[in-house]
């Protein structure tokens, strides 16, 4: 009996060990993919901010305290805000979380009828997600300008018919999306997601150059719009949104909205 325990107790370093070797391959492995999928996700944002470049001046916002942001003291987000002259808000946020790398680009239009853009791309290991989202946030949907907008909005979601679709969760904010694309693909399609940032955001501009600027009572009314999006945000609740009330309190959460990620709070 003492000779089989003492078997037994010989047999657990061994056991630690190779469990601790796996535990350093997997680390090894998750660390060398974040890696690649950074200079990936880099290189798409830097590309993307080229892009609106060539189209408006876009100067840097302090974001101020929410330059940073730590959630549940694994996630760090990065924010960055900019004005886009003649347009509106720009925000632009990205996070490693070892085995997923992600970057938020949005777009919050006050003074040309544009939808607020949204787009979220992400990199899980070697499978990734891309996510554009148009919402309308604008008076009257069906004038012959903002009618203008969408259709060549539908041209750019037809480009990208190829990449597999995505099935997202019903939401509350479905109805404000005349074009959403939620599209899957691996690392060998990385080129053509980049491609597609950055076509969402050349083809936006784009047609917001091509419009009249709003008039002072039309831009309060896009504002008021959009103000109360955010705020159905944080009272309804949405998938991102729900992350930073947990970890940041529904009152922090607001702040940050209208302060840097729609930027509601610098247009009154």
């Amino acid at each position: 009996m003492k000779q089989e325990n003492t078997a037994k107790k010989k047999k657990w370093p061994k056991v630690l060990l190779v469990i601790l070797i796996i535990i350093a391959l997997l680390a090894g492995f998750i660390t060398f993919n974040a890696s690649k999928n950074m200079k990936v996700m880099n290189r798409t944002l830097d590309s993307g901010m080229e892009t609106i470049s060539r189209y408006a001046t876009v100067t840097p916002v302090d974001a101020g305290d929410f330059s940073q942001i730590k959630i549940y003291g694994l996630m760090k987000f990065n924010v960055s805000q900019y004005d886009i002259k003649d347009l509106g808000n720009l925000s632009v946020m990205t996070v490693n979380m070892g085995f997923m790398q992600m970057v938020s680009y949005v777009i919050t239009p006050y003074e040309k009828n544009t939808p607020l853009l949204s787009m979220d791309f992400m990199y899980i290991m070697g499978k990734r997600k891309a996510y554009a989202e148009f919402y309308d946030l604008v008076p009257d949907k069906t004038t012959p300008e903002y009618a203008g907008v969408i259709d060549a909005v539908k041209e750019f979601e037809s480009k990208y018919s190829s990449l597999e679709d995505i099935t997202t969760e019903p939401a509350w904010y479905d109805d404000l999306m005349t074009v959403a694309l939620h599209k899957a693909g691996k690392r060998a399609d990385d080129e053509k997601i980049e491609e597609m940032f950055c076509d969402a955001i050349s083809i936006y501009m784009d047609q917001a150059n091509s419009l009249e600027k709003l008039t002072p009572e039309e831009q309060a009314a896009k504002l008021a719009l959009t103000q109360e999006y955010s705020d159905n945000l944080i009272s309804k609740g949405g998938v991102s949104t729900d992350v930073f009330k947990k970890a940041l309190g529904e009152e922090k959460t607001k702040e940050f909205f209208d302060k840097v990620f729609f930027g509601t709070e610098s247009r009154k």
